[in-house]
This record gives structure tokens, C-alpha cells and sequence, in this order.
């Protein structure tokens, strides 16, 4: 099992900001199986002011490679891509064509 923290901003609008979330009440049926064929298991947004955080947890055979790939091939997860991205600004620092970027974990506790 692989656990992924990611992150991005959205677009600083409230109105923008509220459709985005209602966007996200109800994902087309192809983009939810574009995520769950790729190995991802569960995947969690989490929103504070403009900033998103993005938990993916994930087989071990998952790669954001893989998955890269198979998005590129995907016409419905092109269209959503590029839809979402009209809501969506990157953070400063992220590397050219990555939209979401990666955290690094810097400390885990565990008993």
C-alpha cells in the first residue's frame, strides 16, 4: 500500500471556488473508473481557503507514470483535466508540466 500527499491552489474566487467543490459532488462515472483502474484505492480532497490537499492511497503496483499514461490516452480525462484547470492555479515552484505536486514527508509518528 502506497500513501501520497499532493498539492495544488485553486483559482483565489470564492464564486470559482464554490464550483469547483459542486463539480466535485458528483465526478462523471469515467473519470471515477480512469482513478480506480489505475490502482488507486481511495482518494480524498481536502480544501483550506484556496489551497487543496490530495490524499491518495494506493496499491502497490501504482505509479504516476502509469497513471499519467493512461490518462493521456483517456478523451474524457483529457476533457476533465482541462475543465478543472480553468479552476485551478499552480503553485509557485511546481515543475514545468506537473500540475499537482508532490509533498515530501517530513515526519511520521506511529505506536
Amino acid at each position: 500500500m502506497q500513501r501520497f500527499i499532493l498539492f495544488l491552489d485553486l483559482r483565489d474566487d470564492p464564486k470559482l471556488i464554490e464550483e469547483y467543490e459542486k463539480h466535485h459532488e458528483s465526478i462523471p462515472s469515467e473519470i471515477k473508473e480512469s482513478i480506480l483502474s489505475s490502482g488507486i484505492e481511495t482518494m480524498n480532497i481536502f480544501r483550506f481557503e484556496n489551497r487543496m490537499c490530495l490524499e491518495i492511497v494506493a496499491s502497490d503496483g501504482f505509479s504516476f507514470e502509469i497513471k499519467d499514461k493512461m490518462d493521456a490516452n483517456n478523451p474524457v480525462v483529457q476533457v476533465w483535466e482541462s475543465f478543472m484547470s480553468t479552476y485551478q492555479k499552480i503553485i509557485p515552484g511546481t515543475p514545468e508540466g506537473v500540475k499537482w505536486v508532490l509533498a515530501k514527508n517530513i515526519f511520521s509518528l506511529t505506536k
